[in-house]
């Protein structure tokens, strides 16, 4: 069996893509040597090399990467060899252009970029398996073989390709998927509009039509393209498995929901040896370090609970948004240090070297522009002295106080065309709660709607759209049991085929919640409504509301204004041992952070009233130990209560009472005992 870490690290991860093929090699020396100033202990090479590896078909040139590793594994330096195949040789696209994805309006994109590929492609996919095979040939047994990283970021930025080989491909996903073409028909609800397939070969992608298309077709078509990048990840990692036992095969997910939507990352983490991560920040105004903990934890659940590594983020700004700010003195190790303490095993970025040309040269790095006298650089290299310092950790796991349902084919279905209300978004309400929940200081897991929540005094459900039996019969089971469940508005819906569940709303969550609605009522764009509570206070919400009838939950705050006013806004249920909330319209941070407060007292989870808001506490355990991960992201000093004293590992100090945080630091506790 392959590890399940890289091989040959005996501390955390530190370093980035490393892209010596940019370089004149008289740069490498330079390179190794600031690598061991640095304290970098492992690096990703080879990522995007096709085109100098196999410079024409069948002729291989792997000279500069046999010094390339060797020159690293002599400085100590662990290498996470990448397979090429997000990045095509020009020669094979002009060999096999049909290789090129076809957009649903019938495009074909260009070479010139990258991963601009037909997953479906039989051409590609033998290119590709030549490639994997020839570098694990080569290198399946190399001294510095630290891991193997498979293609480059599926599913970003093309996903899904509509060509007639996709067509046909497709035709036989549904061939083994449904059995026939009647099920295709009953899946699909073709009868509407006339949309009767009397044969598969009838069936085509969802390409361009003149007003919404199926929407089943439509998500069926997503699920396809998600297993199709998936079939090429499986087939080069048994490639490696087979050629290189014993080393662990991984693939750089993005698991941050605003950075790639196609990819159902709960099915992906079964098939890799280690998860890992790209995050990068996106700066359009809100609290970054929310959104960062938030693709950290997600990345964890993905992972089973078990550590898992941040393979990429920046040092300073990015390139590739409107507007691209550098990170604030101090941001980098607070933003690496927090995936640390939500169970990364290191932290790397891209990239080493700053690029000079290219897409990306306006791109931090670890080495900038500027050289060693930069700011960024006396900050990666304190950096690597802090993950030295917190080797110790490694093999710990995050302990997670609640868990947020989160489900990657709801999300795809919600999105599809003629929904009630386009500003309705499932992202943003999971974003909402899950921010309510940071700024409760609560660790949050998340879970998919089907799995085990019995480990959860808390679970909320911000956007389920689509819901299985399954998972409505899960949620009734975990209430029942003592569990306490809050679940937002238009979940419950549809099924697994986006076809509306018999009965009324929301489908399988009448039960648990203990109610019914009878209608939708979306908002127009700028309405808000009042809501009332039981004590006279007011909450106000906006884009959704909805007639509610309750058949046996109570209600907490009613609507107080607009079509449904008078009605119930937000209920509560109790239901066996435990109980289940419902908010039926879209409240704001404050209504948010009501509502999981009286959840919170519900599940019996003790405030955490003496934590400043954007301080995290975090917690790794493990048989080594507990380590107490504080970081604040403030711009004042604070002080954190410390239940047993403990040492500080960046600092070696003792911390006992009250631990001491400056404004924009990190502190790590071991705690005693």
């Amino acid at each position: 069996m392959p590890d399940t870490t890289p091989r040959g690290l005996t501390g955390l991860a530190f370093g980035g893509d490393y892209n010596p093929e940019q370089w004149p090699e008289s740069v490498w020396q330079e390179d190794v040597r600031l690598m061991r100033e640095a304290g970098v202990t492992m690096v990703s090479v080879g990522i995007f090399s096709w085109a100098l590896l196999e410079p024409a078909p069948g002729a291989y040139d792997f000279g500069w990467l046999d010094r390339v590793l060797a020159l690293l594994h002599d400085n100590g330096i662990r290498v996470d060899l990448g397979t090429p195949t997000a990045a095509p040789p020009a020669w094979f696209y002009r060999a096999h252009p049909e290789a090129l994805p076809v957009t649903a309006e019938g495009v074909r994109y260009e070479f010139g970029s990258r991963a601009a590929i037909c997953h479906s492609n039989a051409d590609y996919r033998a290119a590709a398996a030549n490639i994997t095979t020839r570098l694990a040939e080569r290198y399946g047994d190399h001294p510095a073989l630290a891991m193997w990283h498979v293609h480059n970021e599926y599913g970003v930025p093309v996903s899904a390709c509509y060509c007639d080989s996709c067509a046909a491909h497709f035709r036989r996903w549904l061939a083994t998927t449904y059995g026939t073409v009647d099920a295709v028909n009953e899946a699909w609800g073709t009868a509407f509009w006339g949309q009767r397939y009397a044969d598969l070969e009838q069936i085509n992608p969802p390409r361009l039509t003149p007003t919404a298309g199926n929407p089943a077709q439509a998500l069926d078509y997503k699920r396809f393209a998600d297993a199709t990048m998936r079939e090429n990840f499986v087939t080069e990692r048994d490639i490696l498995h087979r050629l290189s036992p014993g080393v662990p095969v991984t693939t750089n997910f993005m698991t941050a929901l605003s950075q790639c939507d196609s990819v159902d990352y709960w099915a992906w983490g079964r098939e890799v040896d280690i998860v890992t991560n790209d995050h990068y920040l996106i700066t359009d105004g809100r609290r970054t370090h929310v959104n960062l903990a938030m693709a950290a934890d997600l990345t964890r659940s993905v992972a089973g609970g078990a550590p898992w590594l941040l393979l990429e983020h920046s040092t300073s700004g990015v390139n590739w948004q409107p507007r691209n700010p550098a990170k604030a003195p101090g941001q980098m190790a607070r933003n690496s240090l927090g995936h640390v303490a939500r169970g990364s095993e290191g932290a790397l970025f891209f990239q080493w070297r700053q690029s000079r040309r290219g897409a990306e040269k306006f791109h931090s790095a670890m080495v900038p522009h500027g050289g060693t006298d930069t700011r960024v650089w006396r900050e990666v290299v304190e950096l690597g002295a802090s993950l030295e310092s917190l080797a110790e950790i490694r093999g710990t796991r995050t302990c997670a106080d609640a868990a947020v349902l989160w489900d990657w084919h709801s999300w795809w279905a919600q999105n599809l065309d003629w929904r009630p209300s386009e500003d309705h978004d499932a992202r943003e309400r999971a974003d909402a709660y899950y921010e309510a929940l940071y700024d409760h200081h609560l660790t949050v897991d998340f879970a998919h709607p089907e799995a085990d929540l019995s480990g959860y005094p808390l679970v909320v459900a911000p956007a389920l759209y689509l819901m299985t039996e399954a998972a409505g019969n899960n949620l009734k089971t975990y209430v029942e049991n003592g569990g306490t469940l809050v679940v937002s508005y238009f979940s419950g819906i549809v099924d697994e085929h986006d076809a509306v569940h018999e009965g009324a709303h929301p489908g399988p969550l009448r039960d648990v919640l203990g109610l019914t609605v009878e209608e939708f009522s979306p908002l127009l764009r700028g309405e808000r409504v009042r809501l009332t509570g039981p004590d006279g206070s007011g909450l106000d919400a906006d884009v959704w509301t909805e007639f509610v009838v309750p058949r046996g939950a109570e209600t907490v705050w009613t609507y107080a204004d607009g079509l449904t006013a008078g009605r119930p806004a937000v209920t509560r249920h109790r239901l066996g041992a435990g109980t289940a909330w419902y908010v039926s319209t879209r409240l704001g941070a404050a209504g948010l952070d009501d509502v999981l407060g009286r959840a919170g007292e519900d599940a019996r989870i003790a405030p955490r009233a003496d934590l400043p808001r954007d301080v995290e506490v975090v917690r790794r355990t493990g048989e080594s130990g507990t380590c107490l991960f504080v970081i604040n992201h403030t711009a004042t000093d604070t002080k954190v209560p410390l239940e047993t004293s403990g040492t500080e590992l960046l600092s070696g100090e003792r911390a006992a009472g009250r631990l001491a945080v400056p404004a924009g630091a990190v502190r790590v506790v071991r705690l005693d005992g």
